[in-house]
């Protein structure tokens, strides 16, 4: 058996994976990872100091060691920063999916090996498979509805081999049973929401105090004025809520449909297939990752889009730049810039990209 850092979270389905270790028969130990305080008086629910407590009380339940690894620094300089740059620039970054590469798989993982563990546990609804060749695959989770193998898209090889998703052979239903069974502390808690580690926080109050508003022209996709912006970088494509502009027309919706950074314009049009920009069917990627073997010649694979949107058919083409090009099968909405597209064979995970533009 192993010697296995579970990420206790303050959460049931970490406080789940822990019990699970630890019925198994390995040793395990609970560390909470602590990088976002919100010492910078953001509004919203920064609620770490009672995580902290939820899963130290895990542990305690369950016999095992507990330990806060402070990893506020790194998370700053990995992650914040990240996003912050990313809406700066003018594109969509998604924290969670870099949270898990970056943090949990990233310096959490290195803790955890230096400290003399073999692998880190978590929650996630994702599983792994050993091959017979030495290497480690990653899977869709059983419950569909649950699903994070999404937010493992970027992980790499030496990462998953190392990753362990007791929850992922589980429905939600059942976890909460066997967090009774525990009698887990948090088996009734709420999961939680927000962006990865910071908490309840909107992100328009999370970027507003980093990132100054930069006011502009709404236009729609003639070139017509048709109102004002706080700041391109509050706004995302396919946005249907929250721009201010209503629409003429009933029964039709104007949404974000491209960001003019030139003229500090933002683009807005009908919700419809024809609207330019709206829909795309090729597009590129970069930043590519893989999680085992890489796609090396043109293939056809499922790309998911966004961890909500259902696989779709694709023809991926590797270009000599290390980045790829797509042509969809059926054309996507709202494809954005900056945000990340997980590719699969069936239910495994083979790696994934970050959106750069359209072609």
């Amino acid at each position: 058996m192993s010697k296995i850092l579970v990420g206790l979270s303050g959460g049931v389905d970490s406080a789940v994976a822990t019990a699970l270790l630890l019925e198994q028969g390995h040793e395990v130990a609970g560390g909470y990872m602590k990088n976002w305080i919100n010492e910078d008086g953001i509004a919203g629910d920064c609620p770490w100091e009672q995580d902290v407590d939820d899963a130290h009380a895990v542990a305690q339940t369950l016999g095992i060691e507990f330990r806060v690894v402070d990893l506020i620094d790194q998370y700053r300089n990995r992650i914040v920063d990240y996003l912050l740059d990313g809406y700066r620039n003018g594109i969509t970054p998604n924290p969670d999916v870099y949270c898990n590469r970056e943090m949990k798989f990233g310096v959490f993982l290195d803790y955890a090996l230096e400290q003399g563990f073999e692998a880190v546990g978590t929650g996630h609804y994702a599983r792994k498979r050993d091959r017979s060749d030495g290497t480690a695959d990653i899977l869709r989770g059983a419950d569909p509805n649950k699903d994070q193998s999404y937010f493992l898209a970027l992980m790499e090889q030496h990462q998953a081999k190392r990753a362990l998703f007791p929850c992922g052979e589980m429905l939600k239903p059942q976890v909460r049973e066997v967090a009774q069974r525990f009698n887990l502390p948090v088996a009734g808690k709420k999961d939680s929401q927000g962006i990865c580690f910071i908490g309840n926080v909107k992100m328009a109050d999370f970027l507003s105090h980093y990132v100054p508003d930069n006011p502009g022209e709404i236009v729609n996709t003639e070139g017509e004025v048709l109102g004002n912006h706080r700041g391109l970088h509050l706004y995302t494509l396919g946005q249907r809520k929250g721009h201010g502009v209503a629409s003429p027309r009933e029964g039709m919706a104007y949404v974000v449909v491209g960001k003019d950074a030139e003229k500090n314009q933002l683009v807005v049009g009908w919700d419809h297939e024809d609207t330019l920009g709206l829909y795309v069917q090729k597009c590129i990627v970069g930043s590519v990752s893989w999680v085992n073997k890489p796609i090396t010649s043109q293939c056809k694979v499922e790309a998911q889009p966004r961890y909500r949107a259902k696989s779709e058919p694709v023809t991926v083409t590797p270009r000599d730049d290390g980045k790829l090009d797509l042509n969809f099968v059926r054309s996507q909405r709202a494809i954005t810039p900056g945000q990340i597209c997980a590719f699969y064979d069936g239910g495994t995970l083979l790696g994934g990209g970050v959106f750069e533009n359209f072609n």
